[in-house]
Parts: structure tokens; C-alpha cells; sequence
């Protein structure tokens, strides 16, 4: 019939090829979807575990922010307490029981997983203050330089990043697992367990009862170049792509800030940063791309003397 329009039933090749354009971009988005609503974290490494509060309300806060275009989510802990060590181990197996870690950022990490360049404490982890026994405190008062820190001990995790630093400068390390350094400070194995400005106050807190020997050291301040991330299995695209772009959104909108204010003010006022002296240390696993120029991203206390 010329002059009219004649319709074709599609043959079963077409027809297949046609129903892949339709329904792989659904598959994806919905595939998208899923692998960016289910978020498991670290548990931690010991019971009570109070360290990590306020990146756990930034990671859900991220995931909160993103409800519109993302949809809803579930954000727990993992069931159990594991070292760091074998966190970073589990976020890379196939098998996976965590989908996210924070941890601080490294050349190597930020080649092994997803990660995303926002320090989540501003760099603050950075910012050292040290625990010691409080018959200690004279042996700190003429520390000046990184020479003078070579006299002393320092404790620190076993396989944390940043016991390349202490390392790299050349002082004394004594590397034993997160729970039992409080426990060898007490009992003279050390003279020093260095403490992120966020970290040290509730320590003591936790501590004071079983270890009431230990006391803040009262001068000094080592720095050091430390950005904290989050970091997810090169698998979970998404989910990385999710929290990122809650992040993102919290940075433009002071939401980000309200939260590092909100768990570290007071920190930064009571262990009086400003009136210390910092000595610098220098990060030998800082990546090449870390953002150290965008201002927004770092703190940096007020008026502070440094000492390299």
C-alpha cells in the first residue's frame, strides 16, 4: 500500500537491543540508589569509643543532606571492635562487612581506595598536645626545637600513619596497641603519647580513674600536616559520590564548620593553643594533590609562635 505509513514489528534483535536502552539506565540508577543507602562504619577499637563523634554527625549529615536526590539511607556501626590496622584491611576485601572508613590521609591510601579530599577536622588531628605523668612536666619545660624532642620517648599506635613522622624526624618510638598506651605511659614505658586537640580531653576523662597519674603537658605543641578523610572500596563509586556531595553542600552552607566548632571549641580554648609553642614537623606521606592552599578547608589557631 504506497502512500501509507507501514509499521514493523520489531524482530527479536531489535527488539532485545531496544529493551537494553530502556531499562540499562533504570538498572543503573536503581543499582546507584542501593549501594549509596546502606553505610556501615568502624565500631572502633574499643568499647565506649567517644574519639570519632563528630565525623560519624558529618558522615550523617552528608548522607541527610542528600535525602532529596539520593534518597533514604541507614548509617551503624559494624558489630565488633577491630585495630585500625585490620579496618583498613576489611574496607579493601571483597567480602567487606564496612563501606566507609575515616582515617588520615596518605600517598598510598589515596592510592588504594575512593577517597575524598575534604579534611573532616579542618587538619586539626594535626595539632598535637601531649599526655604524660605528671612527674614529668619539668623534663618539657626547655623543649624548643625538633632537636630538643629527640630526648624524649614518644607512644604511639601500632601501625598508625602517622608513626612515619615521628620516624622521618628521627625521635624514639615505642609502637603498642591503642588500648594498652595509657597503661605504659602510667608505667614509665614512654614520656610521651602525643594527642589530637579533639581527642585528649575525653581521653583523660575516660582514663582518669584507672591511670590518675596522667596530666596534659602544659607548653607545647607539635604540628604536623594531617588531613583526615573518608575513605571508601574502589567498588562503592556511589556511595563515595553520595557523601561527597553532602560534604560539599555542608562546606557552602556552614553546616561543615557549625559541626568542628561544635566538638572542638572548647577543646581549642581550654588546652589554650594560641599560648604554645609549636614546633613543626614535617609529613613525609603528605599526597601531592592534598588541598593544603584552599583556606577554607584547614584551621589554623590564632597568633601562634612556631618553632621549627
Amino acid at each position: 500500500m504506497t502512500g501509507f505509513f507501514r509499521f514493523r514489528f520489531p524482530t527479536n534483535q531489535r527488539l532485545t537491543a531496544w529493551l537494553r536502552c530502556v531499562t540499562l539506565p533504570l538498572l543503573l540508577l536503581s543499582s546507584t540508589a542501593t549501594a549509596s543507602n546502606k553505610v556501615v562504619y568502624p565500631a572502633g577499637e574499643i568499647a565506649g569509643d567517644t574519639r570519632y563523634r563528630d565525623v560519624i554527625e558529618l558522615l550523617t549529615t552528608a548522607l541527610e543532606k542528600t535525602r532529596p536526590a539520593f534518597g533514604a539511607y541507614t548509617c551503624q556501626p559494624s558489630q565488633r571492635q577491630v585495630p585500625k590496622k585490620r579496618v583498613i584491611a576489611e574496607l579493601a576485601s571483597d567480602d567487606r562487612s564496612i563501606n566507609v572508613l575515616w582515617n588520615p590521609g596518605s600517598a598510598k591510601l589515596e592510592q588504594d581506595f575512593l577517597t575524598i579530599k575534604i579534611p573532616l577536622r579542618k587538619g586539626l588531628l594535626g595539632y598535637r598536645v601531649m599526655l604524660i605523668r605528671k612527674d614529668k612536666q619539668a623534663m618539657f619545660e626547655n623543649v624548643r626545637t625538633l632537636q630538643d624532642l629527640k630526648t624524649i620517648r614518644f607512644g604511639q599506635g601500632t601501625g598508625w600513619i602517622d608513626n612515619t613522622i615521628f620516624q622521618h624526624q628521627d625521635l624514639p618510638l615505642v609502637e603498642a596497641p591503642y588500648p594498652q598506651l595509657f597503661a605504659m605511659l602510667d608505667a614509665d614505658r614512654f614520656d610521651a603519647f602525643p594527642r589530637g586537640v579533639g581527642e585528649i580531653l575525653d581521653e583523660l576523662e575516660m582514663q582518669k580513674e584507672k591511670f590518675p597519674n596522667l596530666t596534659i603537658e602544659k607548653n607545647l605543641l607539635l604540628y604536623y600536616p594531617f588531613p583526615y578523610y573518608f575513605f571508601f572500596n574502589k567498588k562503592d563509586a556511589a556511595l563515595k559520590h553520595r557523601v561527597e556531595t553532602g560534604l560539599k553542600m555542608m562546606l557552602k552552607d556552614g553546616s561543615f564548620d557549625a559541626i568542628f566548632l561544635k566538638y572542638h571549641q572548647q577543646a581549642i580554648q581550654k588546652l589554650d593553643l594560641r599560648n604554645r609553642r609549636m614546633i613543626t614537623l614535617t609529613n613525609p606521606d603528605l599526597a601531592p594533590d592534598t588541598p593544603l592552599n584552599d583556606i577554607r578547608l584547614w584551621y589554623k589557631p590564632p597568633g601562634m609562635s612556631v618553632t621549627r
